[in-house]
């Protein structure tokens, strides 16, 4: 990664100092509130996968592996996991 020059850090500390309001974004487009559900996932991305062991209760665990899809069970969980995470993202809560 290249170093920043001075010129570039000083215009760093410039945008920083400024407020909210002091920012003109109009030239920027909006974006769809739903960009992170509507994307295509995997395109540019792909995430890492990690491989951890949790406890699952027996019958939640027994449902995912019947009604899986072609990809596993595993594979289910994780889908519902992100789903449930970029919902949260996309209203801004922690979890729940």
């Amino acid at each position: 990664m290249a170093e920043l020059t001075r010129e570039m850090e000083a215009e760093l500390e410039f945008v920083n100092r400024l407020s909210e309001d002091e920012i003109d974004t109009g030239d920027i487009p909006e974006a769809l509130r739903d960009n992170m559900l509507a994307g295509e996932r995997g395109r540019y991305f792909r995430p890492t996968k990690t491989s951890v062991t949790i406890r699952l209760d027996s019958d939640l665990l027994d449902w995912f592996k019947t009604r899986a899809e072609t990809g596993g069970y595993q594979t289910e969980i994780n889908r519902v996991l992100r789903r449930h995470m970029l919902e949260a993202i996309k209203s801004a809560r922690p979890f729940g």
